[in-house]
C-alpha cells in the first residue's frame, strides 16, 4: 500500500529564491509551480517542494530533534567540492572520509544543513 517518499518539503522565506539556489549550485531543476510553491528535481528523480514559511525559524542543531539534513549524492566528490567553492558556497568543516564514503556538510540558501556524499557502495536496502 506505502510505496515510498515521493517528495518532502522546506518552509522558506522566500520559495523561488531558493528553488533557484538549487538550480544554480546542485544542479536541480524546477519541475513545477503553483501559488508560490516550487518543486525541484535532481537528477536521478529526488524531488524537493519549497513551499512559503510562516513565522520565525527556531534553532536547530546537529541532533536536535526533527530533520536535520539533506543528503546530496555525487558521482566526482572532488569535481563537485571544486564546483560548490567557485560557485562561493560556505562549507560547515572540510571534507572527510568514514567508512569509505566521502563526505561534506554546507548550508543552503536558507541556512539548511546539506550533507554531500560519494559512497564507497550504496547503502543496503531491501531491493540491494
Amino acid at each position: 500500500m506505502f510505496t515510498g517518499i515521493e517528495h518532502f518539503a522546506i518552509a522558506s522565506p522566500n520559495p523561488k529564491r531558493l528553488a533557484d539556489w538549487y538550480v544554480a549550485n546542485l544542479e536541480f531543476e524546477i519541475t513545477f509551480e503553483y501559488a508560490g510553491n516550487y518543486f525541484i528535481e535532481a537528477a536521478n528523480g529526488g524531488l524537493i517542494e519549497i513551499i512559503p514559511a510562516e513565522g520565525g525559524a527556531g534553532h536547530t542543531g546537529m541532533r536536535t530533534p526533527g530533520l536535520r539534513h539533506i543528503a546530496i549524492s555525487v558521482a566526482d566528490f572532488d569535481r563537485a567540492h571544486e564546483q560548490l567553492k567557485t560557485q562561493g558556497v560556505t562549507f560547515a568543516g572540510e571534507p572527510y572520509e568514514t567508512q569509505g564514503n566521502r563526505l561534506l556538510f554546507f548550508r543552503d540558501g536558507d541556512g539548511n544543513l546539506i550533507h554531500l556524499i560519494q559512497r564507497s557502495k550504496p547503502l543496503p536496502t531491501k531491493r540491494t
